[in-house]
């Protein structure tokens, strides 16, 4: 009885295993030399995507405008998609330009992308890259540069380092910080060590016209980003990681929305988990062995979630999955510890580690509306901050 238990938790488990021990120890190599072409960039363009986001645009388009120069034209192009406030009069403000879409039958982060990414190149034919940045972000001052150089270098598509905004604010935010080193930073930066396209996180990448010419973005999905970096991956492209430069997002981690906007991430990637994986399988089996790795990362379940379903197949008296449930923790263990060193964490960061009993205990109380989130597309709803 304990086998049949422990057997499909252990086999649930493995792939998220294998993916976290190989990317711990890649994150930590030294970094691969990159063939450069070395050619100017001509024009980029960062494209904030803005659903109601009058509150938090102006930030957002001062801290694009304070980057250090790129060496090239720059345009920051703010997408007030469907909006029922004066986002695009805010954005204007501040100085960037708008472009306003409003179509209630289509809404969606990807709709708002796709629009002005055919605008913009329909507009300027020397219109090297395209950046994707979240309303709700900062930037670091060398931000734009360091885009600007990659894409003189050749890159395909790109995409840098994902934090949290202000984590002091408190001790969730705190944690989540910690997990999105994990996530945003040891897991793409291991990728690349290993000569593996990244993947897309949604915010803080960029796409080279070239790129955007031979797969254009089509993403529909809640995690437009995981569907588009999938179409890339197919189509023989590869996403380089920027390990040198940040965008940090604003994390709300209390108010009302929060576990709604949570459900709907987790539930739209359970989705994609259920739709692409078996076409990954088939093509894998075709010979295409470097689909593997996505594969891989696509059957990666959160951290929390990962988490405490090996702490479940530890409880359960089976000897053979408690080992692997145990090797599975441990794997963990070191995935959160290179996450501290390669993310630069402090003290704080580090005692924040305590309260992640509690955010497993959360997330579990979540799962219900994750699962009935992944049972259909969700609306792009604007999370509310406390």
């Amino acid at each position: 009885m304990s086998a049949l238990l422990g057997i499909p938790l252990a086999t649930l488990t493995a792939p998220g295993t294998i993916e976290l021990s190989l990317l711990t120890a890649a994150s930590l190599l030294p970094p691969r030399a990159r063939d450069a072409e070395s050619r100017p960039c001509r024009r980029i363009a960062v494209v904030v995507p803005a659903h109601d986001e009058r509150e938090g645009i102006t930030r957002c388009v001062k801290s694009l405008l304070a980057c250090d120069p790129a060496g090239c034209e720059v345009e920051i192009v703010v997408v007030a998609d469907n909006c029922t406030d004066d986002t695009a009069d805010v954005a204007r403000k501040a100085g960037a330009r708008v472009l306003e879409r409003r179509n209630p039958n289509l809404r969606g982060k990807g709709y708002a992308l796709e629009y002005a990414f055919d605008s913009l190149m329909a507009e300027h034919a020397d219109l090297d890259g395209l950046i994707v940045v979240d309303a709700d972000t900062d930037v670091e001052p060398t931000f734009l540069a360091a885009f600007a150089r990659r894409f003189s270098d050749g890159a395909d598509a790109l995409q840098c380092r994902y934090l949290v905004r202000d984590p002091g604010e408190s001790q969730r935010k705190r944690l989540m910080n910690v997990a999105f080193m994990a996530f945003n930073v040891v897991r793409p930066r291991g990728r690349d060590r290993l000569g593996l396209s990244c993947g897309i996180l949604g915010n803080g990448f960029g796409l080279s016209r070239r790129c955007l010419e031979a797969v254009p973005y089509a993403a529909r999905s809640v995690v437009e980003d995981l569907e588009h970096h999938l179409d890339l991956v197919r189509a023989g492209y590869r996403v380089e990681f920027v390990d040198e430069t940040c965008v940090r997002g604003d994390m709300p981690d209390a108010g009302k929305g929060v576990e709604t906007q949570r459900a709907r991430w987790e539930g739209g990637r359970m989705r994609m988990m259920r739709e692409k994986a078996p076409g990954l399988i088939a093509e894998i089996a075709k010979g295409r062995l470097k689909l593997t790795e996505p594969l891989l990362e696509l059957m990666l379940l959160p951290l929390a979630t990962h988490v405490g379903l090996l702490g479940v197949t530890l409880l359960v008296p089976f000897p053979p999955t408690q080992i692997a449930a145990a090797v599975g923790l441990g794997s963990v263990g070191a995935h959160v510890l290179a996450a501290l060193k390669v993310g630069g964490a402090d003290r704080e960061d580090l005692k924040a580690l305590a309260g992640a009993p509690l955010y497993i205990a959360w997330k579990a109380k979540l799962l219900p509306k994750i699962l009935g989130a992944a049972k259909e597309e969700q609306e792009w709803v604007r999370t509310e901050r406390a």
